[in-house]
């Protein structure tokens, strides 16, 4: 296994170079051409010839020994050259492009890989994680050539106690999982879901420096409802519908029971689940195991850290948000993770319960406005249902128009899943909102599936709006040296923090305690300035100071909820003692960094 590198970094914002301390050698039990097959000991051209001789390489490479700078470069070429010839072809195609040539070299040689992607974040994160992991996703058939993670399916019941050991690695310190039943707004994509752990976990290496020898993508394949993907002669999963009820559970219980049993320490984080098994696997595990659910969590987190910086792009205190009219569009796990979590930082800052604190949001799903006159309401909905008689002249199922116009609300909220649902008509009546910097939040994923576009929401809802995106836009150009700024409201300015700050604390749960640090922790992170010319979350250039600010946040929560242990060397008692400046310092110094370790041959 290779030892994590430990890293001193600036605590600049924005620095993009980490100094690295020389790693420490690295046993291998392989030699001669089951190396450079290994992409996590793979260095191609890289190994010196000292290397090449104790490790029986000599004569397996050409003679020239390539330094990793020189790899980096002669790579970054290649990946240029690819960019230019590909900028007149479909996005789609060129994103698949780019996504391909990076994967080969995950392929072929990991540490290369990671430091290509670290120093590349903002460039490449749109390849490897939204919006063109669902593009992946969706002909991950076609694409297939090498297996990534593992793979439990409904055929393996009874079996998954052995099976976790087949895994190589001895030690797993985060999972991501996925049942792919509905991944981001495509629905249910089956076994071809497995790109999203990959793409997770591979944001979870390059901003929380988990190592990636102590990572493991996996797919829970349960069958598909997908009746395209039933018949399509490539598709690699089980032809059979999606087990129901009991039979599923019982198949995600076993998984459980298996991952803990090896691995007691690990984190799991489930992504991508249908709404009624989302909730369900939560209530279910996140008391009995150190797991968390990201499109319910996560995605609430980084919500409500944009709604806090809305008020604080008005020019207001935080303490002003329990007086923000909020309408969330979207009543799936999304939509209620945020309500929920809303609902929450209202209560505890108003000192009222949350029954109270729900007066301010307003939630429509695909029949409109959600109010307790509606038949069959989803139980899960339910607390977030209005009484009719308290929304005078809107009733039950009101259109999201009827309800912007009546409501003027503070902020338009959408997670919805449905493309340019807020249209035209919708954006201008925001004009008429109670803010004088109204907010319009279009979350949804992949870019298609997004509520509107950036050009559309200031066209439409005027030029003072703070906007927020799930997927990437550019910003836009309002004339006059004037700029509108698209903040990507992205989960991945969360879940490496939340998933390294557990992990280090040594806590056996995530609380919601936890995750409130961890989200009000990046609303405080942008300057007053920022906040007020619309700018709420920051660049993904600085995502590891980022995390390591959210993980320590994450840490403290838990040394202050008494469920931190401990992580190594470090106990309860270091932990409890440590100032915020120290704890976020412990944090960047167990950020693993890509440098070539020297290899030493064992039998």
């Amino acid at each position: 296994m290779w030892n994590f590198a430990r890293i001193a970094a600036s605590s600049l914002r924005g620095t993009r170079r980490l100094s690295t301390a020389i790693p420490g050698p690295c046993i291998v039990h392989k030699r001669g051409a089951d190396i450079l097959h290994d992409p996590w000991f793979n260095k191609d051209t890289g190994f010196p010839l000292t290397e090449r001789d104790r490790l029986g390489l000599r004569g397996l490479l050409p003679p020239r020994v390539i330094s990793f700078e020189q790899q980096y470069e002669r790579f970054m070429q290649s990946y240029r050259s690819l960019e230019k010839n590909t900028r007149n072809e479909p996005e789609s195609i060129s994103s698949l492009s780019k996504w391909r040539i990076l994967n080969r070299l995950h392929d072929r040689n990991e540490t290369l890989y990671y430091r290509v992607l670290i120093d590349n974040i903002k460039d490449f994160a749109p390849i490897i994680y939204t919006p063109t992991v669902g593009l992946v996703c969706q002909n991950y058939s076609g694409l297939f050539r090498r297996p990534r993670g593992m793979y439990f399916s409904a055929k393996d019941k009874g079996e998954m106690m052995s099976m976790i050991y087949n895994w190589p690695a001895q030690q797993v310190d985060m999972i991501v999982l996925t049942d792919g039943s509905r991944i981001l707004g495509l629905g249910d994509l089956g076994v071809q879901g497995i790109g999203i752990p990959i793409g997770k976990l591979d944001m979870y290496v390059a901003a929380a420096g988990i190592n990636p020898q102590r990572i493991l993508p996996v797919m829970l394949d349960v069958g598909t409802n997908n009746q395209k993907l039933l018949e399509d002669r490539l598709y690699l999963g089980l032809r059979q519908p999606r087990l129901e009820g009991e039979e599923y559970l019982e198949i995600v219980d076993e998984f459980m029971e298996a991952v803990y049993t090896r691995w007691p320490k690990a984190i799991v984080q489930f992504e991508d689940f249908q709404f009624k098994w989302a909730f369900e696997t939560l209530q279910r595990y996140r008391t009995r195991f150190c797991m968390f659910n990201d499109d319910i969590q996560g995605t609430a987190g980084v919500a409500l850290a944009g709604l806090l910086g809305t008020v604080r792009a008005q020019g207001r205190p935080l303490t002003d948000f329990v007086k923000q009219k909020i309408v969330v569009v979207g009543a799936g796990s999304a939509g209620l993770g945020v309500l929920k979590q809303a609902v929450q930082a209202v209560s505890r800052m108003a000192g009222n319960s949350e029954a109270a604190a729900n007066s301010q949001f307003y939630l429509l799903d695909k029949d409109g406005l959600v109010t307790k006159a509606r038949k069959n309401l989803d139980p899960a909905a339910a607390p977030f249902a209005k009484d009719p008689g308290e929304i005078d002249g809107l009733a039950e199922g009101a259109n999201l128009l009827e309800v912007v116009k009546k409501v003027r609300p503070h902020v338009l909220l959408g997670l919805s899943g449905v493309g340019s649902i807020f249209n035209e008509e919708v954006l201008k009546a925001m004009r008429e909102s109670d803010s004088p910097k109204p907010a319009i939040f279009a979350m949804s994923n992949p870019t298609n599936n997004a509520e509107c576009t950036a050009a559309d929401a200031f066209k439409h809802a005027g030029e003072n709006i703070v906007f927020a995106s799930g997927s990437p836009f550019t910003n836009v150009d309002l004339g006059n040296g004037k700029v509108g700024h698209v903040n990507q409201a992205n989960n991945m300015y969360l879940f490496p923090g939340i998933g390294l700050g557990t992990l280090l604390s040594g806590a056996h749960f995530i609380t919601d305690g936890m995750l409130q640090a961890a989200a009000e922790c990046l609303a405080s992170y942008m300057t007053d300035e920022e906040v007020q010319n619309g700018i709420l979350y920051p660049s993904i250039n600085s995502i590891r100071h980022i995390t390591a600010e959210v993980g320590a946040a994450v840490l403290q929560a838990a040394v202050a909820e008494e469920l931190a242990e401990g992580h190594g060397d470090i106990g309860p008692r270091e932990l409890m003692h440590m100032s915020k400046e120290e704890k976020v310092q412990y944090v960047r110094r167990n950020m693993w960094y890509p440098i070539y370790s020297p290899l030493v041959h064992e039998k």
